[in-house]
């Protein structure tokens, strides 16, 4: 076969006569056949010839066949022995055996036994061989598919966080629709009313003597009726969707806007104020007075963290076609169970607080197509990341 005439065999004995005997006999049937006559010879011509059988002798001078073949088994794996011995005692075939022979050959042997015995030990090593191709093969393919399904898990873990975050901002605008409907309700029936509160409380106002008891019942009322009228303006900046186009705006421009609202209030409470802001960042779209609105409402929030000082750091980058902003303060920090309501109407932590400023955050943002985002842990600070896609080519243009 086209197989077997691949497959070398080396023959190893201390008799020339048998080495040339089977030289001769392997040959003949198209066995590639190497010789040597002793164990040393024997491992250097396996490691040279690499045969696919060795015929060996079981006693050889300077190294016997039990060394020769423990080393061939250790060094040689896919190397088979075929041991000759001219002992016929059942405790040397038990011998080589268990050391790793593929089979026992006794001397003395025919012709024809020698080639029955090396097809059989080559029939079981081409066998013994496909199946490691095939094992390993096999360990291939599982590796494969291991890693296929770890890239099949990270990606459902991904695709199930996108569609927990559109979950949660469906949800988010669904509550901000509802406050819409909430607030142009109360601009309608609450304000009418308030309106005619305020004018008989200045009516009062008018009746009674400056400085006495009544003046001061009249105030208040005044004072709790403007509460009530700047809770549902909130009501309805929270909600209203954007009216008109926007156009091109340096963000940078915005922010230093809405710092400036607060350059006092930063000075009297002692405020760290590191401000890095990209000058050369490119516009965005939107509307600028609602941007700095933006600022303005998480400054504020920042401030009432840090009544008695702290840092407050913002930090604006461009980052390919995002432009991000990094709105941080060293305050109390806010905890893991709020972290996801704190966007919600109403929701607030606070004694005094309608809950609506970052809600008309969230509002605005969305409205400019950008992400919003906090960072914080309890007694850690709090940092909000938000992200704006930039104005098209030729609207930036304009606003530079």
């Amino acid at each position: 076969m086209e197989t077997q005439q691949r497959e070398k065999i080396l023959v190893v004995d201390d008799e020339p006569v048998i080495v040339d005997l089977c030289q001769m006999l392997l040959s003949g049937r198209g066995y590639p056949v190497a010789t040597a006559r002793d164990g040393r010879e024997a491992l250097a011509m396996v490691e040279q010839f690499g045969p696919a059988v060795v015929l060996l002798d079981y006693m050889m001078p300077q190294m016997d066949g039990m060394a020769v073949l423990k080393a061939i088994r250790r060094d040689f794996p896919d190397v088979r022995v075929m041991m000759f011995t001219g002992k016929g005692s059942e405790q040397v075939a038990v011998e080589v055996m268990k050391a790793g022979a593929s089979d026992y050959l006794l001397k003395p042997f025919t012709a024809q036994d020698l080639v029955d015995r090396i097809d059989k030990v080559l029939r079981v090593r081409r066998i013994e061989l496909a199946n490691q191709r095939l094992e390993a093969e096999q360990q291939r393919l599982q590796q494969e598919v291991q890693a296929w399904n770890l890239e099949l898990e990270r990606r459902v873990a991904e695709k199930t966080l996108a569609l927990e975050k559109a979950h949660q901002e469906r949800i988010q605008a669904e509550k901000l629709a509802t406050v819409g409907h909430l607030a142009a309700g109360l601009a309608h029936e609450v304000r009418n009313p308030l309106n005619a509160i305020s004018l008989f409380a200045q009516l009062l106002a008018g009746m009674v003597k400056p400085g006495s008891e009544a003046q001061g019942y009249t105030d208040k009322i005044l004072c709790e009726v403007d509460r009530i009228d700047a809770l549902v303006l909130q009501l309805l900046n929270a909600s209203r969707q954007p009216a008109g186009l926007r156009g091109p705006l340096l963000l940078q421009q915005a922010i230093n806007e809405a710092l400036q609202r607060f350059s006092e209030q930063l000075r009297c409470q002692g405020i760290d104020l590191r401000c890095d802001l990209q000058a050369d960042a490119l516009p965005m779209q939107g509307d600028f007075a609602e941007v700095v609105q933006i600022f303005t409402n998480l400054i504020a929030n920042a401030l009432q963290v840090l009544p008695e000082g702290g840092q407050l750091a913002i930090r604006l980058r461009q980052l390919d076609e995002l432009l991000r902003v990094e709105v941080t303060d060293n305050g109390p920090g806010i905890a893991c169970d709020n972290q996801t309501r704190i966007f919600d109407p109403f929701f607030t932590t606070r004694a005094k607080g309608a809950g609506m400023g970052l809600s008309v955050v969230l509002r605005i943002v969305k409205s400019c197509q950008g992400r919003i985002r906090v960072e914080s842990a309890p007694g850690e600070g709090t940092c909000f990341v938000l992200e704006f896609p930039l104005a098209p080519a030729d609207a930036a243009e304009v606003a530079q």
